[in-house]
């Protein structure tokens, strides 16, 4: 891969998640002390983001792989995801906010995976290559963290807890948009093949888990990323109830470690394996949460921990699960079988996870009437107290013993070749002749 090719996913890749930094981490935040949303609205905001991820893979089979270049097709849905996300500002009832930010997630999430197939087909050896460009995309979220979280602090005092986030995000999505015509081409690997009714629903992509040990893995990251949820969606809010000075600034730390440990994540493959990778990064979560619970402890650094963390977090989870179903998938069915680990992570996985932390959230929090001292005596206030360690005591346990089962039971094996097509033709003859179109 030369230079220029580089740079141009480097690019693609630093838009593609400051885009998605700029609303995500504060959302919570904007939502509960701003628009006084419940808990569990709250939660149905982020299932969106679950709901596209299920839809997505479907979207990105079918187009995709089939009919219409990876890249014009990402710059649609950026260019038509700028003008949904400029109308979510401007909302403020629960009900039609929720469809409004559905309407980009549907936009924005088969992106994710659209940015993966446009990389690893300019890629020859993704291990080494991918990695690199991939923490240029952690970058992104540092730096829309630290103007957001910082940078803008001092002439909009309580940014976080306002739309211009998402005003941010809504000026970045036009901006990739344009940006994506510009991209490597990449054509659909299907085109020309006579299409069914399973092309559409990915289903060579689902006949990968006819290998017990990818099975495994798709089912402990099911748990593990219903665990990432309430990290996800009430981090922000947490650290502001707990007074966590410059929260949104703090939390990119996250996002420097996981710049490392992904620019390194070609060193750990080598090392230690796919295995124990993705073993270590769910049990993070399940450390990342006990941290939590353990209150801020000196000068917060209990916290901060915590939020440091997210390196082994994320990029021994979700970026190294995404090289190795690159690896193991055939060419043929790239984009489907990136739309079926995001179905499963950011889908199904983050989808449960979504309703969960919003109902746990909204059970272990209580009004509480404070009344005033002073001169206004006998007045009082009405406050939402969250009881924060009953919360994360919940994903903690999960993502532990997820982690520990998925060590158990997984076994790594090598890698299948480009020529080696039997799995994809065992996952044809598994279609049924009525599904064809």
């Amino acid at each position: 891969m030369n230079t220029a090719t580089k740079v141009k996913l480097s690019v693609m890749m630093f838009l593609e998640f400051f885009i998605w930094g700029a609303w995500c981490v504060t959302l919570g935040t904007y939502l509960g002390q701003t628009l006084e949303f419940t808990g569990g609205q709250i939660g149905n905001a982020f299932l969106t983001m679950a709901i596209a991820s299920v839809i997505s893979p479907i979207f990105v089979g079918m187009v995709a792989d089939k009919f219409f270049p990876a890249e014009k097709l990402m710059a649609v849905l950026h260019l038509v995801g700028a003008v949904l996300m400029y109308s979510a500002s401007i909302v403020t009832t629960p009900g039609v906010f929720f469809w409004v930010l559905l309407g980009y997630t549907l936009c924005y999430m088969p992106t994710l995976a659209l940015c993966n197939t446009i990389a690893f087909n300019q890629m020859k050896d993704s291990e080494k290559e991918f990695p690199l460009i991939r923490a240029i995309g952690t970058s992104g979220w540092i730096v829309v963290g630290l103007l957001i979280g910082y940078g803008l602090k001092s002439t909009f005092k309580d940014i976080e807890a306002s739309k211009i986030p998402l005003l941010i995000a809504a000026g970045s999505s036009l901006v990739m948009g344009i940006y994506s015509f510009f991209l490597p081409n990449t054509p659909p690997q299907g085109k020309g093949k006579k299409v069914t009714l399973g092309d559409i629903f990915g289903i060579e992509a689902w006949g990968l888990l006819k290998d017990g040990y990818f099975l495994v893995f798709v089912i402990a990251s099911l748990f593990v990323s219903a665990t990432t949820s309430f990290y996800i969606n009430f981090a922000n809010p947490f650290f502001n109830d707990m007074a966590l000075p410059y929260p949104a600034a703090l939390m990119t730390s996250g996002q420097i470690s996981e710049f490392l440990f992904t620019a390194l994540l070609g060193f750990f493959f080598a090392t230690i394996g796919v295995k124990w990778m993705l073993s270590l990064g769910m049990l993070s979560w399940g450390l990342r949460y006990i941290l939590m619970m353990s209150g801020g402890g000196p000068a917060y650094s209990v916290w901060i921990l915590a939020i440091i963390i997210h390196g082994i977090c994320y990029g021994f989870f979700f970026t190294a699960g995404q090289v190795y179903v690159g690896k193991v998938a055939p060419k043929s069915i790239q984009a489907s079988a990136q739309g079926l680990i995001a179905l499963i992570t950011f889908g199904l996985g983050q989808g449960l996870g979504s309703i969960l932390s919003g109902r746990i959230v909204q059970h272990y929090t209580k009004e509480l009437t404070l009344f005033v001292d002073g001169e206004n005596i006998g007045e009082s206030i009405i406050q939402n107290i969250t009881s924060w360690p009953e919360v994360w005591m919940v994903p903690a346990v999960v993502s532990i013993v997820a982690g520990v089962l998925f060590a158990i039971f997984f076994k790594e094996k090598p890698m299948m070749e480009e020529e080696d097509a039997e799995p994809v033709e065992e996952a044809q003859e598994a279609v049924p002749e009525a599904l064809e179109a």
